[in-house]
């Protein structure tokens, strides 16, 4: 393993929104008492188990942090919320320099398999009835994910649909107040409901969602491509392509950790174009 990997999946430019997120946290008593840890270290094992898709027990001594710690360290984040803020974070910057496309919002879901079942797992109808679960994503119009969750494979779409949309976080803006509100969503025919239609136009919503049996999935599909290429990025990372956590929580933890590294990665290729640098999260007002 290159000795500059730990650089690469954790640039210093990542650390800088990461390390003023990170919950205090209080080494369990012990007698002998433990050296502290190096956190940045373990964010970086915890980046490189969700890359690779290793498990825990097979991390590499070269990140300097034992399994047990990275896991237990990786609960603790989880518990404390922090993949979320790290993912808002990111958008933040994201919407600062007027990346976040507002033209519309895109909804799709991901079936994967669930080796070990566990919460927020169900039988899945399209893979025999076994054990699955489903990644659901929206974006903005440009495919950058803003909203990920988590459910049971077995969790029609459509039902997940309004607290999608109604969990879009308030980005910032180039100029001007935060903003969540998109111009437009997008769907295929498994979202389509009158239900669905009157709710998005009484939020001020313009609703274009594939009519079953009337529409093609074409006309849409000049869109909805961009969310099936956010959900591929999502695949890239090794360890949500099949679910091995019991513990639904910690599946959708893993997400939204690539949630925020996809949307990171494109922050980070418009800062090497020439940008203004990163602020850190307590800089911000």
């Amino acid at each position: 393993m290159g000795a500059d990997l730990p650089q690469r999946l954790v640039p210093d430019e990542l650390w800088e929104l990461v390390a003023p997120l990170l919950p205090s946290f209080a080494a369990r008593p012990q007698g002998g008492g433990t050296a502290p840890c190096d956190e940045r270290a373990v964010f970086t094992a915890v980046v490189y188990v969700l890359t690779s898709g290793c498990a825990w027990r097979h991390l590499p001594p070269t990140f300097g942090t034992s399994p047990a710690t990275a896991h237990r360290r990786f609960t603790v984040w989880t518990g404390a919320g922090l993949w979320r803020r790290l993912h808002r974070a990111v958008l933040d910057e994201l919407g600062a320099r007027g990346e976040a496309d507002w033209a519309s919002a895109i909804v799709d879901a991901a079936s994967v398999r669930a080796k070990k079942g566990g919460t927020l797992a169900g039988p899945n109808p399209v893979d025999r009835g076994k054990k699955g679960s489903k990644m659901h994503v929206l974006s903005d119009a440009q495919g950058i994910p803003l909203v990920v969750a988590v459910s049971g494979a077995n969790l029609h779409d459509s039902q997940a649909f309004k607290p999608l949309v109604l969990a879009i976080p308030a980005v910032r803006s180039r100029r001007g107040p935060r903003r969540r509100r998109p111009v437009k969503v997008r769907a295929d025919k498994a979202y389509f409901s009158a239900d669905h239609l009157a709710w998005l136009r009484s939020r001020g919503l313009i609703p274009r969602i594939a009519r079953p049996g009337i529409e093609s999935g074409e006309r849409l599909g000049r869109h909805r491509w961009k969310i099936e290429r956010s959900i591929a990025w999502l695949f890239g990372y090794r360890r949500l392509t099949v679910r091995y956590e019991r513990t639904g929580s910690h599946f959708l933890a893993f997400l939204g950790l690539a949630a925020a590294l996809t949307c990171y990665k494109k922050l980070s290729r418009l800062r090497s174009g020439g940008g203004r640098p990163l602020r850190s999260p307590a800089a911000r007002t």
